[in-house]
């Protein structure tokens, strides 16, 4: 190639030009539908024609014509300029209705259960072809390996820090409140510190290397130490294990509410006011601009915030 030129030298401009010049076949006409001079396009030209080692249009008497070579590359170049139009284009709307997408989703099981499954609703309801898959979050899960690679479109969270260098989106806070059976000597006086402290409790195993919930951050704070007799892997199990036995449960107060209206079980206050469990999505920077992904944040957000807070403790003697 002429010069030491190669096709690495070739831009959208120079495409333009030459798409423009092969289907007008004059230099004159190519710059008035470009708006450019006719010395501009003629410069161009001769780039062109270095770039690719042939003439690419030769005179004629209607003006120019392609050269065999200047013809063959007329369909690809419409081609390529029609993906590069796409790439500056953007993203093309996204369309509920239509699409057949999974979101992936990671969340600890003390959600709600009746919140996912309002979440899986109301997004059936737009979209009815697209899929929902939950994963479940253990010490080994490495959500943001996974949220970075793709696997996981959405970690929902509630541990006190979360990472620095993922996105963050609160969805609601919740109170902390302590579960026992109906019937339990701490459930007909008010639960004091001591015997809060002193209690039988189970605890749920962190989800996350490093992290640890509310009440242990709140206890390391204050210097104090729960009497823990049982570690369980999974919140759901906790609430079926206090009803033959002493043990109590201190947990978010939605999923309280939540077992207290299957189970013989009570809640009571906490003996102080814990922090708060502040529930919030995480997501990786790869899917902040997809507009899919946007949608279904906002849908989950949406459910989040309008579900009704928990209702008033209630205590059985």
């Amino acid at each position: 190639m002429a010069n030491g030129c190669s096709w690495d030298s070739l831009d959208a401009h120079l495409l333009r030009v030459l798409h423009v010049l092969l289907t007008e076949g004059s230099v004159s006409r190519a710059a008035r539908r470009l708006n450019l001079s006719q010395p501009a396009v003629s410069t161009a030209l001769k780039r062109l024609r270095d770039i690719t080692g042939d003439p690419l249009l030769v005179r004629s008497r209607g003006g120019m014509t392609p050269t065999e070579r200047g013809a063959e590359l007329l369909e690809p170049i419409r081609i390529v300029l029609e993906q590069l139009e796409r790439i500056a284009e953007g993203p093309s709307g996204f369309d509920p209705a239509s699409t057949r997408r999974s979101f992936n989703v990671a969340t600890p099981d003390y959600l709600n259960a009746m919140l996912l499954g309002e979440v899986v609703s109301d997004v059936h309801k737009c979209a009815p072809k697209a899929q929902i898959v939950f994963h479940s979050m253990t010490q080994s899960s490495d959500y943001p390996r996974a949220l970075e690679s793709g696997e996981l479109d959405l970690v929902i969270g509630n541990w006190p820090n979360p990472p620095d260098h993922l996105r963050t989106a609160p969805l609601f806070e919740d109170r902390m409140v302590v579960m026992m059976r109906s019937g339990h000597p701490l459930a007909s006086a008010q639960l004091d510190m001591g015997d809060w402290l002193a209690a039988d409790h189970v605890v749920p195993t962190p989800y996350s290397v490093g992290q640890r919930g509310v009440v242990d951050v709140f206890l390391a704070r204050e210097r104090l130490r729960r009497n823990v007799v049982a570690h369980v892997p999974y919140f759901h199990m906790a609430p079926f294990m206090l009803i033959d036995s002493e043990l109590i449960f201190t947990a978010p107060a939605r999923f309280a509410e939540h077992y207290t209206t299957m189970l013989p079980l009570c809640i009571v206050p906490a003996p102080v006011e814990l922090p708060a469990m502040a529930y919030y999505l995480l997501w990786h920077d790869r899917t902040q601009h997809s507009a899919e992904c946007r949608w279904f944040r906002e849908r989950i957000v949406r459910a989040a915030r309008a579900a009704p807070a928990a209702t008033a403790l209630r205590r059985v003697a």
